[in-house]
């Protein structure tokens, strides 16, 4: 089925990539944060679309809560990270009465609401275009595939923790790339040990390795380990903060 009002937004978009994981707690959503930021930093339009209609924490990670979408003759307008306009989110987050709210749908509107942001966000030119999905292989999923297929999205950047109950559900995700045909650009093992802020010392809390195994297992590229920061725990329990992308934002190494 084709979705012409999704195409002509795509248009002005050079790059659509996904982040995805089989497994809830891994931290997709702080790695879609750190990508969008990394690729802000280098000068990089980013637009951050968070389709994870039940948990939605991306504004939350980008200090955008409370703030309000407005309506324009173009669509829907994202919300602005800074004054530089480099870094835009389009999140359920703005939509809901509060940030306690819960949204209790069924799939046909789960998927009606994605093709709205898909359909109705006015991005404008981008650069990259990053969405963050809700754990596992759902109807989210699917409906998203479904919309961008026509399109030809870059692909998916995968993220998992070193455990094994963690690689056995990210294992269904790139197998549900397989059977969609959406490409695995790479997988991101994050949680990779926890370094010391006194000693500098690396404790594999839990284990390492296993994301990198699973990567060769997979022949799919690695694109290395993030270890356990207690300074973003810090940053997102702060209130009224404003992230700005600059050139000492973390990445993934």
């Amino acid at each position: 089925m084709s979705h012409p009002e999704v195409g002509e937004r795509l248009a002005s978009i050079k790059h659509v990539v996904l982040v995805l994981s089989g497994k809830g707690g891994v931290g997709k959503s702080s790695c879609t944060v750190q990508l969008a930021l990394s690729l802000a930093s280098q000068g990089h339009k980013v637009g951050v679309l968070d389709i994870d209609l039940c948990g939605p924490s991306i504004p939350r990670m980008l200090g955008l809560e409370g703030q309000q979408i407005h309506q324009a003759s173009s669509g829907w307008v994202p919300i602005y990270v800074d004054s530089s306009k480099r870094l835009a989110c389009m999140s359920i987050g703005f939509l809901l009465p509060s940030k306690n709210s819960s949204v209790v749908w069924r799939g046909p509107k789960k998927n009606a609401m994605i093709k709205l942001f898909l359909a109705d966000v006015a991005w404008g030119e981008l650069d990259y275009l990053l969405i963050d999905t809700p754990p596992g292989t759902s109807d989210e999923h699917l409906a998203v595939i479904e919309y961008l297929q026509e399109w030809s999205p870059d692909g998916a950047v995968v993220v998992t923790t070193p455990q094994a109950v963690a690689l056995a559900d990210v294992k269904k995700e790139v197998n549900f790339c397989n059977k969609v045909g959406l490409p695995v650009l790479g997988l991101i093992e994050n949680m990779s040990g926890f370094v010391c802020p006194h000693c500098a010392e690396c404790t594999n809390v839990f284990s390492t390795g296993g994301g990198e195994g699973l990567a060769k297992h997979f022949d799919i590229p690695f694109l290395g380990r993030a270890p356990i920061d207690p300074n973003l725990v810090m940053l997102l329990e702060q209130e009224d903060k404003t992230v700005v992308p600059n050139k000492h934002t973390s990445t993934v190494s």
